[in-house]
Parts: C-alpha cells; sequence; structure tokens
C-alpha cells in the first residue's frame, strides 16, 4: 500500500476483511483502500479526453482573467518575473505562514516546466576552480529547516550555487512552501541552482504521503495536476565537473550504463518499477558485494564492487545519493566512493536525525560535510496532509 501498489493491497485487505469479517480494524482499512482504489480509476476515467491537453498552456491563458485582490499583503511577480527581491519577500511570507496568490504560483509553475522541458536528463555542472558549491539531500516539506540551511550557509545567489537532490515533497507539512522557493530559485539562477528528481516526486507517492493533500487544501485540484506534469519533467542526475555522478537513488540493476545513456534517458513519465530511471530515482547501497532485491520492494541494492566498477568504467571520482535517513545526516560508503547526504532533520518529528550539507570547492571537488538539528516549527504535525489510510496502517 505504502508504494502506491493499491489494487494489489486491495486484494490483501479484502483477503483479510472475508477471513475477519467482524474485525473493525480490518474492515475499515478495506473500505479505505477500496475507496481509494475506485477514486484513481475516475480520475484516470476523466483524464482519457484530456490526455493531449497541455495543462500549463490551459492556464497560462487564463492567467490575465486571474485577479489578485487589493487586500492580498503578499508578495508580487513584476511582469512575470523572479527577481531577488521577490524571493526574500517570498520566504519572509513563506515563514509568517502566508500564502503565495495562485497567480503567482501558477506564473512560477509554467515558467518552470518551460524551462525544465529544455534540459537533459542528465545535466553538467561547472564548478570554477575555488569557488564553493552545495549538495543538499532531502527535504521533505520541512520548510523550516530549508530556511536553517541558507542561514547557516547562505541563501542561493550566482556565487552560492546549489543543488538539491530531490524529495522536496510529502511527509512535511510544508511543501508548498519548499517546492516554490526551490523553483523560484531556479527560474532566478537557472545556471547556479540545480534539482533532480526524487522517487517522492511522483503521483504514487503525492497521493499517499501529503503533497497532494496540501496543494488541494492551499490551492487546488487543478494545481496537483500540474506540478505532476512538473515533476516529469525535473532531470534524473547531474555531474560536476565530469567527476561526481549526483542522483536521488543510486546504481543500477544492470551493468554497463553510461553518462551518454544517461543524458538521453526518457524521464516524461511516471517511475516505471524497474530499468535505470527506477533505480537512479530507489536504488541504496549495501555493504556486501553484489546486488541484492530491495528491503523497499523498488529498486535494487548495490555493493561497493557495483560502485568502483562503475566509476572506473565512466572516470568518475565517487557518486552522492540521498534517499536514506542518516543520523548525523550522511554516511560513506563504499571505501568513500558512495556517498548519502540527507537535509531533513529530525525527520517527522520522529527520527532523531541531523540534517547535513556537502559543500564543494572547484578543484579537488572533496566532500565536506555540514551537520546540523532540527528547528522549531508552527504546530503542524508532519503528515497531516497524507492520506488517512497511512494512519491506520502505523
Amino acid at each position: 500500500m505504502a508504494l502506491g501498489k493499491f489494487k494489489l493491497a486491495l486484494k490483501d485487505f479484502e483477503a483479510v476483511h472475508k477471513a475477519r469479517p467482524n474485525d473493525k480494524d480490518a474492515k475499515a482499512k478495506y473500505k479505505e483502500c477500496q475507496k481509494l482504489v475506485n477514486q484513481i480509476a475516475f480520475q484516470r476515467a476523466i483524464a482519457v479526453e484530456a490526455k493531449t491537453v497541455d495543462l500549463a498552456l490551459e492556464v497560462e491563458s487564463t492567467l490575465e482573467n486571474m485577479k489578485v485582490p487589493n487586500e492580498y499583503d503578499g508578495p508580487h511577480l513584476e511582469n512575470g518575473q523572479v527577481t531577488e527581491d521577490f524571493m526574500n519577500d517570498l520566504l519572509t511570507a513563506f515563514k509568517d505562514q502566508k500564502k503565495l496568490h495562485q497567480k503567482y504560483a501558477y506564473q512560477i509553475m509554467i515558467a518552470i516546466k518551460k524551462y525544465l522541458q529544455t534540459q537533459p536528463s542528465l545535466v553538467d555542472i561547472s564548478v570554477p576552480l575555488d569557488t564553493k558549491f552545495t549538495v543538499c539531500g532531502d527535504i521533505h516539506g520541512q520548510f523550516y529547516d530549508l530556511l536553517n540551511i541558507f542561514q547557516l550557509n547562505g541563501r542561493p545567489s550566482a556565487d552560492n550555487p546549489y543543488l538539491f537532490n530531490g524529495d522536496f515533497v510529502d511527509r512535511g507539512s510544508f511543501s508548498v512552501e519548499c517546492i516554490l522557493t526551490l523553483f523560484g530559485y531556479k527560474l532566478l539562477y537557472p545556471d547556479r541552482f540545480y534539482m533532480s528528481r526524487g522517487n517522492h516526486e511522483s503521483v504514487n507517492m503525492n497521493q499517499m504521503y501529503g503533497f497532494e493533500g496540501e496543494v488541494k487544501s492551499k490551492y487546488s485540484s487543478k494545481m496537483v495536476d500540474l506540478y505532476t506534469e512538473i515533476f516529469n519533467w525535473l532531470p534524473l542526475c547531474h555531474c560536476i565537473e565530469g567527476r561526481i555522478l549526483v542522483m536521488h537513488g543510486g546504481l543500477f540493476s544492470e551493468d554497463g550504463a553510461t553518462l551518454d545513456s544517461l543524458r538521453t534517458l526518457e524521464r516524461n513519465r511516471q517511475p516505471p518499477e524497474s530499468g535505470a530511471m527506477c533505480d537512479l530515482l530507489w536504488s541504496d547501497p549495501q555493504p556486501q558485494p553484489g546486488r541484492s532485491p530491495s528491503k523497499r520492494g523498488v529498486g535494487i541494492q548495490f555493493g561497493p564492487d557495483v560502485t568502483h566498477k562503475f566509476l572506473k568504467e565512466n572516470k568518475l571520482d565517487y557518486v552522492i545519493r540521498s534517499h536514506e535517513v542518516k543520523h548525523e545526516g550522511y554516511e560513506e560508503m563504499h571505501s568513500g566512493k558512495c556517498i548519502t547526504i540527507f537535509s531533513a532533520p529530525n525527520y517527522c518529528d520522529t527520527m532523531g536525525n541531523k540534517g547535513a550539507f556537502i559543500t564543494l570547492t572547484g578543484g579537488d571537488l572533496k566532500p565536506n560535510y555540514t551537520s546540523y538539528e532540527a528547528v522549531s516549527h508552527p504546530n503542524v504535525r508532519p503528515m497531516a496532509y497524507a492520506n488517512p489510510l497511512l494512519s491506520m496502517l502505523s
């Protein structure tokens, strides 16, 4: 169920309900899952006619008639353009729990989709000699911890570039604030601010873990669908100076992957359950050699021999990935050649972990780690917008 395999889960819930017809818990889970399956079937049915429609273009055609009321006291886009002043005002507004008006949210989303459509699936990044570059891992809707990263390491700028390595949304209940902030900085500094897709930038995860519910609560169902269009265009990985490959998940279920093959990988879709795109979003390292089935049920686990062979074949120094909670916010495996970075401290307000980010200096590109504790946030619990079935399963 947690993987979004709703029909398979429904069969199991149905079997348990039949075996235990008087069990209230089994009945409640069965009914909730059945409701979700029916809802998805209905959504797919009504989407068939509209599947050829570009929602971004449809929304863009309505923007002129979308009025911003005089009493709105939040940030304003001037001529539809993101500026440094706008971003500063946006962070202040979000920190004070104010909403960005939907017209401006849509303008940012339409602009970011147009930009991402021009990008390859693997984006090459240059880090000039003696300049700093920062890599962050999962944020998961923890907006106030995102602000703390900027407090510790400086806000993004032309001289302070960042790569955020997927899983911007879900679980934390300020995912809208996180994603609009990151999209805004991507538009402001397109060649100095980068975003990779994570496994949570997908429909199934968003339905279960809160982003869909949060967007519907703060904006609309139509905006949910537009986010889906945008997430499909996020790059899958980045290569820093031809020496470091950065992806959300990990390496591959089969040998032979090359950087050129990753650059042309078809990505405008929902993540498949196997193949290179799936592995980039879902896989994890393991200490023992070889490959193993993933404990997650999707992707694989890969050993140090897999990592070293991939690096040698592609003339890389090491890989950076995210996707897993680590006590200090980071972990080195495979003799330092596979680094995990996770930037959501005290994950879901329960894990007690630190967050971390990596800074690299152009030239040697050796990783330097900064760990930090969680900061306080408004009294909105994590998973507040998640599917109610998850609370039944916990």
